[in-house]
C-alpha cells in the first residue's frame, strides 16, 4: 500500500501548504539515490509476490455473510508479532491494506534463482492462508477474491456500522468509515484528503449488466436504500453509483515485484512489460459485482482509478466550473493518479510515446541540469505534477541524503499499471526494481502461482531473447479500456506487436540444438533489426489487433508465434531439472487454458454461479442469499474441499 510512515498526520490545509516543499525535497532525494546507485548493479535475481485477502464472517442462521473488520487490527497484530520480535527466516510477512477487512501477505524473504524457487510459490501461498486460518473464528473465512459483491450495502460489515454521509472521512453514502483500516493513520487520512482536495466524494459510474428482468432504464432508488437525497444528482441511468475510496482500494489484487541488475535493465523491463498489462488484466479478471449488483465490467481498474481521483473539476476539464471558460492558471490533468502507464522510459523507446504528457517543469529542469536523461526526467517530473496526500509532522525535516520519504510520498501515490522503483537509500541489499500491478487476485493459490510464474518467466524471456513487444503507448491505453469489458479475455481484441523478432544468435542456437519448441516457431519469427528502425509513420503498422488466445498461444493464420511457445523455446534451451520443468509446464498450461477459454476467469465463474442460482431473479441484483452461497462455495474451493467444476455445478 505504499509508504507506511507512522506519526501524526497533518490536516489537508497544512499538507497543501507544504506541497511544493515536499516536491522540491522529493526531487533532491531521487537525485541522491540516482547518482549514488546509477552505476551499481545486482547480479542476483530477487523477486516476490503480494497477495491481498478479504476476511469474512458467515451468519449461517440468516444466510448472510459480512466483511470482518477485525482483519486489520486483531489478526494483523498477531500475524506481525514474529517480525516485530526480530525473528528472521520467516516464511511470510504481513502488511496492512486500505480496508479493515483486508490483509496482504508476501514471502518472508525475496525469492532468488527462479527455477529453484518456482516449486515453492504455490506452497508458500498456501502456507500464508493457513497462518491466517489458524487465527480465524469458526464462522470466519479468508478469501482471495478481488471484490466482495455486497460491499457498501446495508449491514455488510461486522461489527455493524453506519455511514457518515455528512461528517464522515469520505462522506460516502454507502462505505462506512469503520471499514477503513483504523490501525494506521495513512488510510483514513488518504481518504479524507482525497475527498477534500477534489471538493467532494468520488463519483464513480459503473455500467449495469442488463439481464432480462433488469429495469429499463435502470435507475437506482436511493430512498429505498435509506440514503439521503443529495445522491439524486449522481444518479445516472443504467449505471450503479460508487462514491468512496473504499470501493476501489477495498478490492484485492495480485502483484509481482522483481529486481533488476541495474537501472537500465529496470527501465527496459518496465517498458517491455507495459504492453502486457492490459492482457494480463483481462486474463485475471475477477470483479463483476459491486454494491449488490452485477455490472457490465469484469475488472476493478476504472473503479479504483475513480476512487482515488483527487483532481478538481478544473483540472479534469481545463475550464472554470462557474463560467465554462478555459483556465490558464490551473494545469489540466488527463488522468487519475491511479491509472495506466503514460510513457515508456528506456532511452531508445521515446518514439512510441505518442500521447501528451503533463509534467512539472520545475522538477524536469532540476533533473535535466543534474544529469538525468530526458526520458527518465520526464517520467519523474510527470509523477511530480501531483500533490502529496498524507504528511506526518515527525517526517517533515529529514536528511535528503539518507532518507526518501518525500520522494516516496509522491511516488507511492502514483498507482500506475507498472511502477519503476529506485532502491531505498542506505539499503545496499535492495537494487532497482519493477512492479507489475494490473492483475486481479485469483480464486485458487494454484492460479495465483501460475500468473506469478508466467510474468517472472516473461522477464527472463525479454532479457534473454532481447524480445521487443513495444507498441505506441496510445494503443496500450486503448487496450486497458478493452481489457476491463465483460468477457474481454475471449471477446476482446487487443493491439499487439505482430513482428516479434529474435537475435540471430538465438535462432542459430535453436537450429544447432534442434530445440523442439523453437522448431515450431522459427518460421514465425525473424532476426531482430535495429531498434532505431522505427519511425513515427511506421510504428503504427507494427501492431495489429489480436485475441488474447492469439497473443498467448499463437496464431498460424496471422503467423504470430505466441508468448507461450516462445517461453517453451526459452525453457527448452535451459538445463532445468525434470520435476521443476513439469511444475512450470503445469502453471503455463493454466495460462494457456485461461487464454483459450478452457478455464474461465474468476469473473466468469462468479457470473455463472449467480446466473444459475435459484434465488437470482435475472434482475442484476446479487442478494444476500446468492452472495452467501457464492462466498461459501468459494471458501470450500480455497480449502480444497471442492473443485472449480464442483463450484460451477453447485447451482442447477
Amino acid at each position: 500500500m505504499g509508504l507506511l510512515t507512522v506519526g501524526e498526520p497533518l490536516s489537508w490545509t497544512e499538507t497543501k501548504a507544504l506541497a511544493e516543499f515536499v516536491r522540491e525535497h522529493g526531487i533532491e532525494q531521487f537525485l541522491n539515490i540516482f547518482h549514488a546507485r546509477r552505476h551499481k548493479g545486482d547480479d542476483t535475481l530477487k523477486w516476490g509476490d503480494e497477495v491481498e485477502y478479504i476476511v469474512l464472517e458467515f451468519d449461517h442462521q440468516n444466510r448472510k455473510v459480512r466483511l470482518a473488520l477485525r482483519a486489520s487490527t486483531e489478526l494483523l497484530t498477531t500475524l506481525q508479532k514474529p517480525e516485530e520480535a526480530g525473528e528472521t527466516d520467516l516464511s511470510s510477512l504481513w502488511r496492512p491494506e486500505f480496508a479493515a477487512y483486508m490483509i496482504e501477505g508476501t514471502p518472508g524473504v525475496p525469492y532468488g534463482n527462479m527455477f529453484a524457487f518456482f516449486k515453492d510459490i504455490e506452497e508458500n501461498m498456501r502456507l500464508r492462508r493457513r497462518e491466517v486460518m489458524s487465527l480465524l473464528r469458526p464462522n470466519e473465512a479468508i478469501l482471495s477474491i478481488s471484490s466482495f459483491p455486497r460491499s457498501g450495502t446495508l449491514d455488510s460489515c461486522s461489527p455493524p456500522t453506519f455511514v457518515g454521509t455528512v461528517d464522515g472521512t469520505s462522506k460516502s453514502l454507502f462505505f462506512p468509515d469503520e471499514a477503513i483500516n483504523p490501525g494506521h493513520p495513512r488510510f483514513g487520512t488518504l481518504s479524507k484528503h482525497i475527498c477534500e482536495r477534489r471538493g467532494g466524494p468520488a463519483n464513480i459510474q459503473v455500467p449495469i449488466f442488463r439481464d432480462v428482468n433488469t429495469a429499463s432504464p435502470f435507475v437506482e432508488d436511493f430512498f429505498a436504500q435509506m440514503n439521503i437525497d443529495r445522491a439524486r444528482r449522481y444518479r445516472q441511468a443504467d449505471h450503479i453509483f460508487l462514491d468512496s475510496m473504499g470501493f476501489g482500494m477495498g478490492c484485492c489484487c495480485l502483484q509481482v515485484t522483481f529486481g533488476a541488475s541495474n537501472v537500465c535493465e529496470a527501465r527496459l523491463l518496465y517498458d517491455q512489460l507495459t504492453p502486457l498489462t492490459p492482457i494480463l488484466m483481462a486474463m485475471s479478471a475477477a470483479s463483476p459485482a459491486h454494491r449488490g449488483y452485477l455490472t457490465d465490467r469484469d475488472c476493478r481498474w476504472a473503479i479504483i482509478a475513480g476512487s482515488v481521483d483527487d483532481r478538481t473539476e478544473a483540472e479534469i476539464t481545463g475550464t472554470d466550473p462557474a463560467t465554462g471558460e478555459a483556465i490558464t492558471t490551473v494545469r489540466r490533468i488527463p488522468k487519475s493518479r491511479y491509472d495506466s502507464v503514460d510513457l515508456y522510459i528506456y532511452p531508445t523507446n521515446k518514439i512510441y510515446n505518442d500521447i501528451e504528457i503533463v509534467r512539472n517543469e520545475k522538477a524536469y529542469s532540476r533533473l535535466i541540469e543534474s544529469g538525468v536523461d530526458e526520458l527518465l526526467a520526464e517520467h519523474i517530473s510527470h509523477l511530480f505534477i501531483r500533490d502529496p496526500l498524507v504528511l506526518f509532522k515527525e517526517k517533515l525535516d529529514i536528511d535528503d541524503k539518507t532518507e526518501s520519504d518525500h520522494f516516496e510520498n509522491i511516488q507511492s501515490t502514483n498507482w500506475q499499471s507498472m511502477r519503476f522503483k529506485p532502491p531505498p537509500p542506505g539499503a545496499k541489499e535492495i537494487g532497482w526494481r519493477v512492479e507489475f500491478r494490473p492483475m486481479e487476485v485469483q480464486l485458487t493459490d494454484e492460479e495465483n502461482a501460475a500468473f506469478v510464474v508466467f510474468i517472472v518467466l516473461m522477464t527472463r524471456l525479454i532479457l534473454s531473447f532481447n524480445l521487443d513487444m513495444l507498441i505506441p503507448i496510445s494503443r496500450v491505453e486503448e487496450n486497458m479500456k478493452e481489457g476491463q469489458k465483460r468477457n474481454a479475455v475471449l471477446d476482446g481484441l487487443f493491439w499487439f506487436r505482430k513482428d516479434l523478432s529474435l537475435p540471430q544468435c538465438v535462432l542459430t542456437h535453436f537450429a544447432a540444438n534442434e530445440c523442439e519448441a523453437a522448431a515450431r516457431i522459427q518460421e514465425q519469427v525473424t532476426p531482430c533489426l535495429k531498434r532505431n528502425d522505427v519511425t513515427k509513420e511506421t510504428m503504427y503498422t507494427k501492431s495489429v489487433k489480436m485475441s488474447v488466445d492469439e497473443i498467448i498461444n499463437g496464431s498460424h493464420k496471422k503467423k504470430f508465434p505466441g508468448l507461450l511457445p516462445l517461453l517453451h523455446a526459452y525453457l527448452d534451451s535451459m538445463k532445468i531439472e525434470a520435476l521443476t520443468r513439469c511444475s512450470i509446464n503445469k502453471y503455463l498450461q493454466i495460462i494457456a487454458n485461461r487464454a483459450n477459454g478452457t478455464n474461465p476467469t474468476p469473473a466468469n465463474v462468479i457470473r455463472s454461479f449467480i446466473y444459475n442460482h435459484p434465488d437470482y431473479k435475472q434482475d442484476s441484483i446479487v442478494n444476500d442469499s446468492v452472495n452467501y452461497d457464492l462466498m461459501k462455495q468459494i471458501w470450500s474451493l480455497q480449502k480444497d474441499e471442492i473443485t472449480l467444476k464442483d463450484l460451477l455445478d453447485s447451482c442447477p
